[in-house]
């Protein structure tokens, strides 16, 4: 039996479900994966930005619940403090702490007019003026980190928490077609060849569910 459960949602939509299963198998821990139904009022609230408060996904060891995504990565640091989800010096700590908490918070035009679908395939999508602003923002925060701690990962060799946070944002960018700068081209290729980012992308394109909302053209 396993050691904790990982609630999600769906698979092919949802950043904070891809966010709590990267993190959760970054950190070594035994789990195994629950699905919420994608009927659900309070997975589609998720799913749809509609909700303040999102619960999922959420993880369940030692009868503890843990949900919002930066709370369960933190929980997984301390549980499992020799998986280095945190860079080891402390300066690359705080900055890993911050644009992880950035990513959390931020980015709200970026969500909503390029929302994720693995399935998609948009060339040629014309991107808002305000999205690209948010687009703008993260590749500055890629090329920062990339050239303090020389890659390939945002805080060097190794993949940490803040990665995870923005492997969503990568897989959007192939889905809509965004254009970047070398630098943050290959980086995103390396988060795109992660082997648990490609067996999540298998398992969503596998996936039944549709969520037309989420899958018009803009």
């Amino acid at each position: 039996m396993a050691e904790a459960t990982l609630l999600i949602s769906s698979r092919n939509y949802s950043s904070w479900s891809l966010r709590g299963w990267l993190l959760t198998r970054m950190s070594g821990l035994d789990f195994e994966v629950s699905v919420t139904d994608p009927d659900d009022p309070a997975a589609k609230a998720e799913l749809l930005l509609r909700s303040s408060s999102i619960l999922v996904p959420c993880l369940i060891h030692d009868g503890i619940s843990v949900w919002d995504t930066l709370a369960i990565a933190e929980y997984l640091n301390e549980i499992c403090p020799k998986a280095g989800m945190l860079p080891e010096d402390w300066a690359a700590r705080a900055r890993c702490r911050s644009i992880s908490g950035e990513m959390h918070s931020g980015f709200s035009a970026l969500r909503s007019s390029l929302p994720m679908n693995l399935r998609g395939h948009r060339p040629g999508f014309r991107v808002w003026s305000s999205a690209q602003a948010d687009i703008d923002r993260i590749a500055t925060i890629w090329r920062e980190c990339l050239d303090t701690w020389h890659g390939p990962y945002l805080f060097g060799a190794r993949r940490s928490i803040a990665d995870a946070m923005f492997a969503p944002v990568v897989t959007r960018f192939r889905t809509y077609d965004v254009t970047l700068d070398a630098a943050c081209r290959a980086y995103g290729d390396r988060i795109l060849a992660w082997p648990d980012l490609q067996e999540w992308t298998k398992a969503a394109l596998d996936e039944p569910a549709e969520i037309e909302e989420l899958d018009i053209e803009f």
